[in-house]
């Protein structure tokens, strides 16, 4: 199993590097809000959290653990406290334009340099402190994720898979669809990947596969400490998925289907009933919330117009994007999105009660689901209308997706001995989770870069 300071040393190792960017605080100490710490049981109130350099040393209350001398005091009184959030299905070399091949043809050579490092930072400031970034060319996948564990840039976690791997690519998806051939081209483009630094494969098609190529996938990628996420729109590539032993499917279906046949309930059941006989939880990213809100957003499009998503992007860029979805009830791609909707409750209800651990992610970056914005919305959905409790819905953006990636030694929770990841938020977020549209006070490995709802300049 890879774990993030393995992942670290052998960037660091294998690249010469020599650290830079905004350094963490010698010694911090938050103090005074409400700690909501990701393991899922009773909050801690007066929370005193000791934080040095990158790490959390110690987590008490102010009845329990003075601050020793030499720390800088943060108050976080008023504040609801929690570990940084993950966005599980990020696209970060999207940012919300309608026309797919458009943006491929146009704007591929500014994904490195401008597109990927500016949806980084717009999570980062989002409160997301990791992502799964699922799906992107090679290149330019390994040229930020080597530049943000420099600190050349500030963003999330990197957690990235490059090319999807599937059964057949169009002309104009090339860059970031590989194409698999046979077993041995799929182990040939699995070893590609990991040898470029990936921690995932992206599978998708899996049933338009030759199963022996599908199964060679799965195993190459376990074989290097690689985790498997799959497509599951088509009931097929849920029952390939779960014969090959994906590790993650991701999506609720494209169709108009009302649920889930018997049939694929019926094996989800059976494999979350072998737990860690069968390698830990099935976890599930269901991304409803931009289905959900669809209908919400065409009547009110006003969000569209916010400008949290345009930092870091150029004004021509910024310009073609507004274009693109000027009129968000006509685009090609939704077009099915209000007949999916009534579907949405039905399947989150099987899903869960078929004991699949969910995780908070959005296909943040695909047509108007912009990065400041995804993450929060999918977990106000998922609890206010789904009716997944707060508290499950809060584990499954931070902790689950920790265990998920084989890093929650280090990541996942506000506890000792944890890498500094944190925001706090004013307010009861265990009553109103959509607080967390207004993340107050953002820390990833002991950097503050925002504060009091204000980026700190200075380490962005």
């Amino acid at each position: 199993m890879k774990n993030l300071a393995k992942l670290a040393a052998a960037t660091v190792a294998a690249l010469g590097i020599v650290t830079a960017g905004a350094a963490a605080q010698d010694k911090t100490a938050l103090v005074g809000g409400r700690l909501i710490d990701g393991f899922g049981h009773a909050p801690i109130h007066n929370s005193v959290i000791l934080i040095d350099g990158d790490t959390i040393t110690e987590v008490g209350t102010v009845d329990t653990l003075d601050v020793p001398s030499g720390y800088e005091v943060i108050s976080t009184e008023g504040m609801d406290v929690l570990p940084g959030l993950w966005e599980a299905h990020a696209h970060l070399q999207l940012t919300g334009h309608a026309d797919y091949p458009h943006w491929q043809a146009n704007y591929g050579d500014r994904f490195a340099d401008e597109i990927m490092p500016a949806s980084a930072v717009q999570l980062l400031l989002a409160g997301v402190t990791s992502t799964r970034d699922l799906g992107a060319p090679l290149e330019a996948s390994k040229s930020l994720k080597e530049r943000a564990a420099r600190g050349d840039i500030p963003a999330p976690r990197l957690f990235m898979s490059g090319p999807f791997l599937q059964a057949d690519v169009d002309d104009w998806q090339k860059s970031y669809r590989w194409a698999v051939t046979s077993a041995a081209d799929a182990r040939a483009k699995v070893r590609t990947l990991d040898e470029a630094g990936m921690d995932i494969v992206k599978l998708i098609d899996q049933d338009k596969m030759a199963k022996g190529v599908a199964q060679a996938i799965v195993d190459e990628a376990h074989k290097r400490g690689m985790k498997v996420v799959a497509h599951s729109h088509r009931p097929n590539e849920i029952r390939v998925g779960l014969q090959i032993g994906v590790d993650n499917f991701e999506h609720t279906g494209l169709t108009t289907a009302p649920e889930y046949p018997p049939d694929i309930i019926a094996a989800l059941r059976e494999r979350t009933a072998t737990g860690r006989i069968a390698g830990g939880p099935l976890f599930w990213t269901p991304t409803v919330e931009g289905l959900w809100n669809f209908d919400r957003t065409v009547a009110n499009p006003e969000k569209l117009d916010a400008d949290c998503w345009k930092r870091g992007l150029k004004p021509d860029t910024i310009a073609d994007i507004k274009q693109s979805i000027s009129q968000p009830g006509q685009l090609g791609y939704t077009q099915l999105t209000p007949l999916r909707k009534p579907t949405l409750k039905r399947k989150i209800q099987q899903l869960r009660d078929a004991g699949v651990v969910f995780l908070v992610g959005t296909d943040s970056g695909i047509p108007m689901k912009f990065h400041c914005q995804s993450t929060w919305n999918e977990m106000d959905v998922l609890v206010r209308v789904m009716g997944v409790p707060v508290m499950d819905v809060i584990r499954s953006a931070v902790y689950w997706p920790a265990v998920m990636m084989g890093v929650d030694d280090e990541l996942g929770t506000v506890s000792t001995g944890k890498k500094a990841d944190i925001i706090a938020v004013e307010g009861d977020v265990l009553e109103y989770i959509n607080l967390l549209q207004h993340v107050d006070f953002v820390m990833k490995g002991g950097v503050v870069y925002k504060r009091d709802g204000v980026p700190v300049e200075e380490n962005l």
